[in-house]
């Protein structure tokens, strides 16, 4: 209490801090003046601590801090970066539960009076958010606001830019609203800043999801970034390709991803295998290429949650695709012959079991499932008898072969495998 009315700057602002997580609602009745105090304070330092600690102290006293409205609209208009920032932040977060009162403040402000980089993104967010549910309200297709997002994409701040791209590019535009935003991030592709390009694909990575011919235009900027250092970027720029790139272009994109998959960590391999089964689903006829590529990705190195993703692919595929079950079967049984993941092992024997016996020569796959039984542990030996089974009794031609080797798998030493 006594550093709050210190004469040096740092002890005021360090005290209002401490204050603001140590008191209580009958405390801060007491300290309120001095809380306001600061909040006007000429010194930049002092103002935007007692903002900050206004928004903590919000979450348990909302009716306390809402007393403070005047202070805070005057913080807005400081001409110190953060104190904007943090009076924007604050003044929100008391008018968050008045629909109205938001608008106007966006309508204030968005004339132009913001001029911190990091409030003027606090603003974007929230136009947006007020765009968002004028959007729900009105059915004429009006979108109050929408040219201040369009400038703030000239804005000499690059972060600001990129925030209005994303907030357009999350909203539900027309094509030609769309266009300034998507030639933004193209141009950031290019950018000698990692931040950047990272930003940039990252976003255009989400707009494909939902609108692919939007970025089809990026395609040439994004192959550029195949071979960037920064693999986070290589992985997002290639998933992007990905769900862009039409059937002829599947092939290379094969070949391209092949090239850098030794030099990504596991987590950046699965997102691409995820990509890669999209791409199959959406071009059916490119089944073997895809299945080959994953097939050749189950051989590598790779932990347990890799190796799960590239199997959900080849199942789901073969579950969706008629024409690549047998090809697909069959990679999942080389993979079984050397496989160290049990739970892997017994899924794809189940999942033979449930599709093998309606293949054109299911007699192919009961080698691969009887290695198993001979070579594997006690939990994927119950599940290739299983497996054997259901061949046994959905495939008559097989019952007698199949009867032979069941019969060899009564003398097994675990309860286990004789009870399948």
């Amino acid at each position: 209490m006594k550093d709050m009315n210190s004469k040096t700057d740092m002890y005021r602002a360090n005290a209002i801090r401490v204050l603001c997580r140590i008191i209580d609602g009958t405390l801060l009745t007491q300290i309120e003046r001095y809380l306001k105090q600061a909040i006007v304070d000429k010194n930049p330092v002092v103002a935007s601590a007692s903002l900050v600690s206004g928004i903590h102290l919000a979450q348990a006293n909302p009716e306390i801090v809402k007393r403070w409205s005047n202070e805070v609209q005057e913080a807005v208009q400081s001409r110190a970066p953060l104190v904007q920032f943090h009076g924007l932040a604050l003044l929100h977060q008391i008018r968050q539960n008045d629909r109205l009162a938001v608008s106007k403040l966006v309508s204030s402000l968005t004339r132009g009076s913001v001029r911190s980089p990091l409030a003027q993104c606090l603003l974007i967010r929230y136009t947006s958010q007020v765009m968002c549910e004028s959007s729900m309200n009105t059915q004429n297709g009006d979108r109050p606001f929408f040219d201040f997002l369009e400038s703030s994409l000239r804005h000499k701040a690059e972060m600001v830019a990129l925030e209005a791209a994303r907030k357009i590019t999350e909203m539900d535009v027309t094509s030609r609203e769309l266009a300034p935003a998507i030639t933004l991030l193209q141009l950031y592709l290019s950018s000698s800043k990692p931040v950047l390009r990272f930003a940039a694909v990252r976003t255009l990575n989400k707009v494909a999801r939902t609108r692919p011919l939007a970025v089809t235009n990026c395609n040439v900027d994004l192959e550029s970034l195949l071979s960037d250092q920064n693999r986070s970027i290589a992985t997002l720029a290639i998933t992007t390709l990905l769900k862009t790139g039409n059937e002829s272009s599947v092939d290379r994109l094969i070949k391209q991803i092949t090239l850098f998959m030794s030099d990504i960590a596991d987590e950046f391999k699965i997102v691409v295998v995820e990509a890669i089964r999209s791409l199959c689903l959406k071009f059916p006829l490119k089944y073997r290429s895809m299945l080959n590529f994953l097939s050749n990705s189950l051989r590598e190195e790779g932990g347990f949650e890799y190796k799960k993703a590239i199997v959900d692919s080849i199942v789901t595929l073969v579950s969706e695709i008629p024409d690549a079950k047998e090809i697909g079967l069959l990679h999942l049984c080389e993979f079984i012959e050397d496989c160290e993941f049990t739970y892997l092992s017994s899924q794809i024997l189940h999942f033979l079991g449930n599709e093998g016996p309606r293949t054109s020569d299911p007699s192919r796959y009961i080698r691969y499932i009887y290695n198993r039984v001979i070579l594997e542990n006690a939990t994927v030996r119950a599940s290739a008898v299983s497996t054997l089974a259901k061949f046994g009794a959905l495939v008559d031609t097989l019952k007698p072969q199949i009867f032979v080797l069941l019969q060899r798998c009564l003398f097994d030493t675990e309860d286990e495998v004789r009870g399948s």
